[in-house]
């Protein structure tokens, strides 16, 4: 159980090339004892924004204060206090601040990154390939 607010959560700087006047706190993750998620809220000063990249899991994002956009490879997805908004996986993106005051989002992804899928067999004795045994 973990019970306390968010400002008692330390806020540091994301270091992470491409990153500009952005900061994370990490509200909820596994060292706190969660299994299976994390929650962290990005603060990005006006002008900033997160590294454009992409992975192997999930975003869900629920946007606090400010405005900006999400830019992916698709073009540009404008967003205000109260849009949710769901990045798949391996998509490219980045979240900017377009205003004039603090962007809070929060943002929960998985604690491990997903499995890969074993490929299973018909017949483990045929590596796949069903025989007439």
């Amino acid at each position: 159980m973990k019970h306390s607010h968010y400002k008692d959560v330390a806020l540091e700087e994301v270091t992470m090339d491409g990153a500009k006047k952005t900061k994370i706190r990490w509200l909820i993750s596994a060292k706190d004892g969660a299994p299976n998620f994390a929650m962290r809220m990005f603060e990005v000063e006006p002008g900033g924004f997160t590294p454009y990249h992409a992975h192997e899991w999930e975003h869900e994002n629920y946007i606090l204060e400010g405005e900006g956009h999400l830019t992916t490879e698709e073009g540009e997805i404008p967003f205000k206090p109260g849009d949710i908004l769901y990045v798949e996986p391996h998509l490219k993106h980045n979240y900017v601040n377009t205003g004039e005051k603090v962007l809070k989002f929060l943002c929960m992804i998985p604690n491990d990154k997903p499995k890969k899928e074993e490929k299973k067999t018909i017949n483990p004795f045929a590596a796949g390939v069903a025989n007439n045994c």
